[in-house]
């Protein structure tokens, strides 16, 4: 189908709205709530810096996000043919290699708004971009693997997010602790985006994809998860301690506490509970990064 629709149909302009749906809006949101971390975490006057603010939360969020999604859409059209066929790229309502081009396109603007904000924001940029291509692209694909497939959408949508938007308010390298806050809440998001795989356990088995429900067991590979989802906010807690920010500490420590009590019900049928913890325990996870980046930019 994909092949056809390449074929015959490249020279017509796709529509605007079929464009914004392949770059899938719905995903926007972690990066540019990570970033909004970044910002409060550094502590500058929001209001004395509106510019940067609303240039970042469209560079992680539409532009270098959006243009993620297009690269995966684009390198998954073959398979979205049988499972998704409504989609952009399958229906041909995005045809030929238009969405090369659009990806191409994010690309560059990507890295010509992370120039105009710093050789930092543009150095995490280069690596979120770097991420995007070579999740589902090959010969990297790090998709096929239950290990750094997850850790590496956790890092592209929580740390270096967090870092951007850090970076764009301090302009210039982010302080120590604001750099080891978002690279332990990154490690914790690796666990929410295993998550994401015990919907499809005998999917991804048949066709080879290595998730960590299929490695290690369904029981297992959700245990794990949880591990380091909990491990990385008590780290986060102890930094907090730390630093004497115990009203942040303290908010995350009721957070985590919560997530732990929601965690048993998840253990005991990862499949059937996961969408429900991540309405639940992924909720309070992204409110607790919140509360320690109030806590690192001295607000509470």
């Amino acid at each position: 189908m994909a092949d056809s629709v390449i074929s015959t149909r490249s020279a017509r302009f796709p529509a605007v709205r079929d464009v914004v749906q392949l770059t899938k809006p719905v995903t926007w949101f972690p990066p540019m709530w990570a970033f909004l971390c970044g910002v409060v975490s550094s502590g500058v006057s929001i209001p004395d810096n509106w510019v940067f603010l609303i240039t970042g939360i469209a560079l992680t969020g539409p532009i270098v996000c959006g243009t993620s999604q297009v690269i995966n859409d684009w390198c998954d059209r073959h398979v979205d043919a049988i499972n998704e066929p409504d989609r952009p790229i399958p229906s041909g309502r995005v045809p030929g290699l238009w969405p090369v081009a659009i990806a191409l396109t994010g690309s560059a603007l990507s890295l010509a708004v992370a120039a105009a904000l710093g050789q930092w924001v543009f150095l995490a940029t280069c690596v979120a971009l770097f991420f995007g291509w070579a999740y589902s692209a090959p010969p990297f694909r790090f998709k096929r693997s239950g290990w750094i497939g997850p850790m590496v959408c956790a890092l592209s949508y929580e740390g270096l997010s967090w870092f951007t938007g850090a970076s764009v308010m301090a302009g210039g390298l982010p302080a120590t602790n604001i750099i080891v806050v978002l690279l332990l809440y990154s490690l914790g998001a690796h666990g929410i985006m295993t998550l994401n795989d015990f919907k499809a356990v005998e999917g991804d088995r048949a066709t080879g994809l290595r998730s960590l429900p299929v490695t290690m067991g369904v029981r297992p590979a959700a245990l794990f998860a949880c591990a380091v989802m909990a491990g990385a906010q008590f780290a986060v807690i102890a930094l907090l301690i730390d630093e004497a920010l115990l009203l942040s500490a303290a908010v995350v420590g009721l957070f985590t506490a919560i997530q732990l009590g929601l965690m048993v019900r998840l253990v005991r049928d990862p499949a059937k509970f996961a969408p429900w913890y991540n309405a639940t325990g992924v909720s309070l996870y992204v409110f607790g990064m919140l509360a320690a980046a109030l806590g690192l930019g001295n607000y509470i």
